[in-house]
């Protein structure tokens, strides 16, 4: 198997990627059952962001396992940044947004017991599961691989110039408009 550049994103990536997609099923298949009702406001945000706490443990799992199947090495560093890297940048938006409500003087900002309420589901509840699931995966070998994969990568010709990123932008948002004259 290769080396790619940087295992750590694509693995962090992944791995977040795995606990939006889990939460966003259960989420959903509650909803489809009954157990949320739109009669009770605020119920549906308040499962969703209970069950992103909740799926830690499939976050930490799945970017563990890529981490270790890219042959990555800082696996404390990987675990860390999955547990932090998502929520901390929803939570940099989510609070200059509350910023700017508390500075007009909206009735709609969150309180400041909320914010704590929050970073202690955060730290206390998402970062050891995401931890727990990262052991997990690190402590179950890896599959044998289906093909061998020959160490020297082969070399890519150049392109032509119709497949620039230019050409390739201006001819998808020209198509759509095309067909439908």
């Amino acid at each position: 198997m290769r080396f790619m550049g940087d295992q750590s994103i694509s693995s962090l990536l992944l791995g977040t990627g795995v606990q939006l997609l889990c939460m966003s099923f259960i989420s959903i298949a509650c909803a489809l059952l009954g157990f949320l009702s739109p009669a009770n406001r605020g119920g549906l945000l308040t499962a969703t962001l209970l069950l992103f706490v909740l799926m830690g443990v499939p976050a930490g799992y799945g970017a563990s396992r890529t981490f270790k199947s890219l042959r990555g090495v800082e696996w404390r560093a990987l675990t860390l940044l999955t547990a932090t890297a998502y929520p901390a940048a929803i939570f940099v938006v989510f609070t200059l947004l509350n910023l700017a409500l508390w500075s007009h003087g909206s009735t709609g900002a969150v309180p400041a017991g909320t914010f704590v309420a929050l970073l202690a589901m955060w730290f206390c509840v998402s970062l050891p599961l995401v931890f727990v699931g990262a052991f997990l995966g690190f402590k179950r070998p890896l599959p044998a691989p289906p093909t061998r994969t020959n160490e020297i990568p082969r070399q890519i010709p150049p392109q032509g110039w119709f497949l620039g990123r230019a050409v390739t932008m201006a001819v998808g948002g020209v198509l759509p408009f095309g067909a439908a004259a």
